[in-house]
């Protein structure tokens, strides 16, 4: 099976602001030089070797470059079907078959170590609405396209522009954010290589499961600078590793690291550093071949199941699998064990 950093020469990128994005790919070959009526394809190819710039994330991979000469239709580019976003902080895009189902959303402020501002923050929102919309995709993947860096935190440079009324505002919409994020009705996985600190450890903890590199460091300094995490840390860290524990690390700030990480669980799997992003693409890829209908309810019920009583969680419980009882995917599921074959299911 081809990974997603399969490359695939010459394409035809249609680049429109807000508005969906569609690669296709064709045999290579020589083109002469391209008319004015063109330049805006050049344009896209720029955008497009941006892109490429962000596609060596596999194990130490890294994509060709695309240089200034070469033909604006003879590029590589990785093995993704459509942008859904336009550039900014944040990118959203849907990989292609056989990974259909599984959506990217890139934090991309390099200049900034991904510190969440105002721009990043509405370009989060705007993401969220997508794939929430979007009755294709079947699970998330959060990665950084910066180096040694998964969000630093919220923008301080930005916040001490800030008087206390557009502070509140801020971290509100902020919380709120991450909340409607981890209320997807999908499975969300998150991709930490190197620092993620204060909002960037929230983002991440906001997700149902994270997979980090060996070299990845976390905290929640937010003591330090005399406020608390306020974008959910101080509810979703003791839900996962204990209130004793969650005290500590946000009374002290203390940063962690990756084996300090994944045995306390905040994240699910620790993998050599570069590796992060191909395990949980793995972890993506077996999720994309369930039954789309199963996982939103085992999530649901999860999700909501959890914060009850035992007797109204089994009842949430019930509820999830009537919604199950009478799919088209269910009678595939047995027929496909019934015929030792893999099921094909279509979320219906």
């Amino acid at each position: 099976m081809a990974s997603p950093s399969t490359l695939y020469p010459t394409v035809i990128v249609s680049l429109r602001p807000s508005r969906l994005v569609s690669v296709e790919s064709s045999v290579s070959h020589s083109h002469p030089a391209l008319p004015r009526s063109h330049l805006p394809l050049q344009s896209s190819m720029r955008c497009l070797r941006g892109l490429l710039a962000v596609s060596g994330h596999l194990a130490g991979r890294h994509a060709p470059r695309v240089t200034a000469s070469a033909s604006p239709y003879s590029a590589l580019f990785v093995r993704t079907l459509q942008i859904l976003s336009q550039a900014g902080p944040v990118r959203l895009q849907k990989l292609s078959a056989p990974d259909s189902g599984i959506v990217e959303l890139r934090l991309e402020r390099p200049e900034a170590k991904n510190a969440i501002g105002k721009e990043m923050l509405h370009g989060l929102r705007t993401a969220i609405e997508e794939v929430e919309a979007d009755a294709t995709a079947n699970v998330v993947l959060v990665a950084s396209s910066v180096p040694k860096v998964f969000c630093a935190g919220a923008d301080l440079k930005e916040r001490r522009s800030m008087g206390p009324t557009q502070v509140r505002e801020f971290v509100n919409s902020l919380r709120s954010t991450l909340s409607s994020f981890e209320a997807l009705s999908i499975p969300t996985i998150a991709v930490v290589e190197g620092v993620a600190f204060g909002g960037g450890l929230e983002l991440a903890l906001s997700c149902d499961l994270r997979v980090c590199g060996e070299d990845a460091k976390f905290s929640l300094p937010e003591t330090g600078l005399a406020i608390i995490p306020g974008a959910g840390g101080t509810q979703r860290l003791p839900r996962i590793v204990g209130r004793s524990r969650a005290k500590e690390l946000i009374f002290t700030g203390r940063r962690f690291d990756a084996l300090e990480a994944v045995t306390m669980g905040v994240v699910n799997y620790c993998v050599p550093s570069g590796e992060a992003y191909q395990k949980a693409l793995e972890l993506a890829r077996e999720i994309n071949q369930k039954g789309p209908v199963a996982i939103r309810m085992a999530k649901k019920a999860i999700n909501q199941g959890t914060e009850l009583d035992m007797s109204s969680a089994l009842a949430v419980e019930e509820e999830c699998y009537e919604q199950v009882l009478h799919t088209q995917d269910r009678l595939e599921g047995l027929a496909a064990f019934a015929e030792k074959r893999k099921p094909v299911y279509t979320g219906k």
